[in-house]
């Protein structure tokens, strides 16, 4: 059976581990300490025993305080939508609805009006509540179920899709009881943490656990850096808020890896420091703005790290820089690696984007360039992210072939350049045919590949890439890298040869 991430709203893949995910939509989640009253829960003790008597008795946390005071906050969301909205990610069009009557409901005619049921929670007293963006995406019209089972009508204020965070307001009339973002950076695995929310229509369930991993990446987006917890969230839990037990909301309850669809102890949340950023921007305009350095990253490591000669310690690897964009302004190349961002390290391509899409748009960004084995200082004047261009978070894969290596080349013409869907001007060498088992299958090269380098070496056509293939091949670890376009994302592949190839 496979694992699957699950979400009502849609489905997400984790690539790397080809796992499908689901959000957990069918409520919304979302957490922060409460404003306007202190909170402290019964936290765990131990007993402090004397020298040479028996070991410390450990005491389980009673959370009973804490859940007392920050249920209020934590509201059901439904969404009324249709059908047909095209949200492949709803259990084929069935309303979440409160176990175990669901499989009372007859089938959906098509078109006709159903409902999906989420978390969410409320962040000050005016009303603003923080949910999934998948929650309320595609909504025809969506209402508030508060604590005290009073409804209200919501209005969507700003969605982000990129996080998956949604910002709404109701107006009650009152002040509302509401609840505080804690700093999601002092999370530590190992800890205890409480979720809330409308677990299959069942508003106002409690769960505990501790937190298993922190800084997840799911494969959801470019910016994931989720916290891991084994604190069983179902579907309606997204929105949700996650709490530490000193009434500290550190995260919003947004997927699980499960085989069955249920609670498997795998649950991530969005961090409360990502949310807080998001939601703040989505509450003043509506949008996020983020900053953006126009360049395609991928994972430096094994064969195309040698290939490049460059130590496999981190950072990003540049396969493509956008014309025009502001790297390509500042100087930067493909095969140059950028290793840290205005003093801080990147480890990886995540890290970049997380790091750039910090950055506001027109500030300038200092970053650390490993260029040719040489490393230098390169500053940029940082611009906004256009439209729905997303930073690249690295995980594509590319290929690239030439004949001792098991590859056939054919010239880029204009014919193939409109099948590939290519730029103007774009030059390089397509790959016709990867002959099985060779060095370029191995390294995952494939029909339709265009070569358009050898390590930092462009190349304009299968003459090209052949002399400067065999020129690499000689290179000592008998690797080479190559850079290739593939599906319009360039990328450099590490390819390696058998010596008596070389």
């Amino acid at each position: 059976m496979t694992n699957q991430l699950h979400s009502p709203h849609r489905g997400i893949a984790w690539r790397r581990t080809a796992l499908a995910s689901l959000l957990l939509a069918g409520t919304a989640l979302g957490g922060y300490g409460f404003g306007h009253a202190g909170m402290a829960a019964e936290t765990a003790g131990v007993a402090v025993n004397p020298p040479g008597s028996a070991a410390p008795a450990q005491i389980l946390p009673d959370f009973t305080r804490l859940v007392i005071q920050v249920k209020p906050a934590v509201v059901t969301i439904t969404n009324r939508l249709r059908a047909d909205s095209g949200d492949s990610g709803q259990m084929q069009g069935q309303p979440q609805l409160p176990f175990p009557f669901s499989q009372m409901i007859p089938q959906q005619p098509q078109r006709q009006a159903v409902e999906a049921r989420g978390s969410g929670f409320i962040i000050d007293a005016g009303g603003t509540i923080v949910t999934n963006n998948h929650v309320v995406k595609d909504a025809k019209s969506i209402t508030v179920t508060l604590d005290d089972g009073s409804t209200l009508d919501a209005k969507v204020i700003g969605r982000d899709a990129r996080t998956d965070i949604a910002v709404l307001k109701v107006s009650a009339g009152h002040p509302l009881p509401y609840i505080q973002l804690g700093n999601s950076a002092d999370v530590k695995p190992g800890q205890w943490v409480v979720a809330m929310g409308n677990p299959f229509g069942l508003g106002g369930t409690v769960t505990a656990g501790i937190v298993s991993a922190i800084s997840r990446d799911i494969g959801d987006g470019p910016y994931d850096q989720f916290i891991q917890i084994d604190a069983p969230i179902n579907q309606g839990n997204s929105g949700g808020p996650l709490f530490t037990q000193d009434g500290k909301v550190v995260g919003m309850n947004t997927a699980i890896l499960s085989p069955t669809g249920g609670s498997v102890g795998i649950g991530f949340a969005i961090p409360s420091d990502m949310i807080r950023n998001v939601t703040a921007q989505l509450a003043a305009s509506g949008h996020v703005t983020r900053g953006y350095i126009g360049v395609q990253a991928q994972q430096l490591k094994g064969a195309t790290a040698r290939a490049l000669h460059v130590a496999d310690n981190g950072g990003a690897l540049l396969a493509g820089v956008t014309r025009d964009g502001p790297a390509r302004q500042a100087g930067l190349e493909p095969g140059d690696v950028i290793q840290a961002v205005n003093g801080q390290k990147v480890s990886d391509p995540r890290t970049l984007a997380l790091d750039i899409a910090a950055i506001k748009p027109g500030e300038e960004a200092r970053l650390t360039v490993l260029h040719d084995g040489q490393t230098r200082d390169v500053t940029l004047k940082v611009a906004q992210l256009p439209g729905d261009e997303v930073a690249s978070n690295g995980s594509q894969t590319g290929a690239s072939r030439h004949a001792e290596l098991g590859l056939a080349l054919a010239p880029l013409s204009p014919d193939l350049r409109n099948q590939l869907d290519l730029p103007d001007g774009t030059r390089g060498a397509v790959v016709r045919n990867v002959q099985p088992g060779s060095a370029a299958e191995q390294a995952g090269l494939q029909p339709g590949d265009v070569i358009v380098g050898v390590g930092t070496h462009p190349v304009a056509s299968p003459s090209d890439a052949t002399r400067e293939i065999r020129s690499a091949m000689n290179s000592p670890d008998h690797v080479l890298a190559l850079r290739v376009i593939r599906d319009g994302q360039a990328v450099f592949v590490g390819v390696q040869v058998a010596q008596n190839q070389g």
